[in-house]
C-alpha cells in the first residue's frame, strides 16, 4: 500500500510540474523563469511579464532565477 502512495505523489508531482506557472520577461534577452510574479529578478524588465508553463519555458533555454528559493 506505501508503494502505491509513493507512485501516486510521484506521478502527482510530475503532472503538476508539467503545468506549474511561471513568469517570463517577454524580451529577446530574458533568460530566466520566475514563480512569482513579483519576483525580484522582475523588477527591472522593461517589456511585458507573461505567463506560461515551467515545460514551455525550459523548451525555450530559460533557467531558474537566481533569486528564487
Amino acid at each position: 500500500m506505501k508503494s502505491l502512495s509513493l507512485i501516486l505523489l510521484l506521478l502527482t508531482n510530475i503532472a503538476c510540474s508539467e503545468t506549474k506557472s511561471v513568469y517570463l520577461c517577454d524580451s529577446e534577452g530574458g533568460k530566466k523563469y520566475h514563480f512569482e510574479k513579483t519576483c525580484r529578478g522582475l523588477s527591472n524588465c522593461q517589456h511585458k511579464i507573461i505567463e506560461t508553463t515551467l515545460d514551455k519555458a525550459k523548451s525555450q533555454g530559460k533557467t531558474r532565477c537566481g533569486w528564487e528559493k
